[in-house]
């Protein structure tokens, strides 16, 4: 009876968040709470499990599990240091396993350590063997290395973004690890390096630019022959070496297809990286364009995404539209402990006078408000992406005017409207509403609000890509660098 380790770690960082990720801001399991933990979610690790489970056959041995409260700042080298000693640990004490399934993100990076992923990877060959197969699912803006594509027989990624599609690529990459153990498939891996960073709505796979690309990798590795194809994006705030995009395609025993397929794929992306670009507008155009549109205005503040690894505590928009004078109704989500902490204090119904914004990032300068405690709350909430429980610290709902904010103590995940539903605010009912994401599954806001506007505000995670000051990853890097020559070089990695 084939025994496959299952195990993860994923979080999403920026660089440019200055607040420092720490061990506390991940959600740890062992065992067999790994097991619990996934039941009734749709993420990779319960994609996966289901195809092990399927199989009567198959024993599943648990051991690790990290996941990010939500994405951070870089994570600090002396929690990196103790998190990695207890994943490889559990490496250790698993009974012998014929298999591994490593469930990662790909955009993690640590003080001294820009390739997480890629050590893990490599320290995991030690314990468990050269010889033996591991299979390796990834977030399509993770950072791909070599070093992760020597120890890996195969990486699996998202093919979706907006991402929907965790539990499908957790699938993917678990029957493969099947057909590799059962020796059905011998993986062979190209890859391009692609010296471009990209940002934007043409990065929608399902009406963009890029989801032209995606799907021409879709059908390879849907192909007689094709195991796995797509593409890596990167995360253009994970400033590391590694950082750039990147193509992969995995066949069964056919180097040359596989180069072939991945130049292609590299080619096609190079050629429209222009396109795939944010068109941004002013904070006072933003406004403007929020007290003359009619119907509910979503002001989209991707600079201060904290599903990117931003800190959530930007209060740009929310100043420009009070000193713009705007008078609509407008929901703002924000990150400022102590502003809950007085909220607090106050109690609900009281009118307290307090800075919001700013706590965290020192880009933005603290507005003083005075506004009244709508609803206090222990920012405990269940994710209507995937069904996860999800974590905000003490929480506040303050109304200064006819604006209302929804306070947390800590990041969450924007990338829906979890933390307003759960704290009373429907965005339906609202002229302006903040998204602090760069893109949202189109139900959540697109497919009903009057407008989408991309607002060019300041923050740890600004698609204005030249604003961020990138020092680490390679040069030259378009859009940082103009012009960029590109001289596509495939790499090939097999392992047996």
């Amino acid at each position: 009876m084939p025994r496959i380790l299952v195990c993860e770690w994923k979080q999403e960082i920026s660089s440019f968040n200055p607040v420092l990720s720490r061990a506390t801001d991940f959600n740890i399991s062992l065992g067999e709470e790994i097991l619990t933990r996934h039941r009734g979610i749709k993420s990779e690790m319960a994609g996966a499990l289901q195809v092990f489970g399927a199989r009567p056959e198959v024993q599943i041995s648990p051991t690790y599990s990290a996941r990010a409260i939500t994405s951070a700042g870089t994570l600090a080298d002396a929690d990196f240091q103790r998190m990695a000693a207890d994943f490889l640990a559990a490496l250790r004490k698993a009974p012998p396993v014929d298999a591994a399934y490593f469930s990662l993100h790909g955009a993690m990076a640590a003080q001294s350590e820009d390739d997480p992923e890629g050590y893990l990877l490599a320290e995991a060959r030690k314990i468990l063997g050269e010889r033996m197969p591991f299979v390796v699912s990834l977030d399509l803006h993770g950072i791909l290395t070599d070093r992760m594509l020597q120890h890996a027989d195969a990486v699996v990624m998202y093919h979706t973004y907006p991402h929907v599609d965790f539990y499908e690529t957790g699938e993917r990459a678990a029957r493969l690890l099947l057909r590799i153990l059962a020796g059905e498939v011998r993986p062979v891996t190209a890859s391009v390096v692609i010296p471009a960073l990209v940002r934007g709505d043409e990065l929608i796979t399902a009406t963009g630019l890029f989801g032209k690309v995606v799907g021409e990798a879709v059908a390879v590795e849907q192909s007689p022959g094709g195991l796995v194809a797509g593409m890596f994006i990167g995360n253009p705030f994970t400033d590391v070496t590694g950082l750039c995009s990147r193509s992969v395609v995995v066949t069964d025993n056919d180097p040359a297809r596989a180069e072939r397929e991945a130049l292609h794929l590299a080619e096609a992306f190079w050629q429209v990286r222009h396109k795939l670009q944010a068109p941004l507008v002013s904070l006072a155009e933003a406004v403007r364009i929020a007290k003359t549109t009619k119907g509910t205005v979503i002001l989209v503040d991707a600079a201060d995404a904290t599903s990117s690894g931003a800190p959530g505590d930007s209060n740009a928009i929310l100043r420009a539209l009070v000193e713009g004078g705007y008078q609509g109704r407008a929901l703002i989500p924000i990150v400022d402990a102590p502003a809950v902490q007085a909220a607090l204090r106050a109690d609900i119904g009281k009118t307290i006078r307090v800075a919001v914004g700013g706590s965290l990032d020192p880009r933005h300068t603290p507005l003083a408000v005075e506004a009244r405690v709508a609803m206090l709350s222990d920012g405990r909430f269940r994710s209507e992406s995937n069904g996860d429980i999800w974590t905000a610290g003490d929480s506040a709902v303050l109304q200064v005017g006819a604006i209302t904010l929804v306070a947390t103590s800590r990041a969450v995940s924007l990338y829906d409207r979890s933390l307003f539903l759960a704290h009373g605010q429907d965005p339906t009912h609202f002229d302006a509403v903040v998204q602090k994401s760069p893109h949202c599954q189109e139900r959540f806001f697109k497919a009903w609000a009057a407008r989408l506007v991309n607002v060019d505000a300041p923050g740890a995670t600004s698609a204005n890509l030249k604003s961020l000051g990138h020092t680490r990853c390679a040069r030259p890097m378009f859009p940082l660098d103009e012009p960029v020559e590109f001289r596509p070089v495939v790499r090939r990695f097999q392992r047996r």
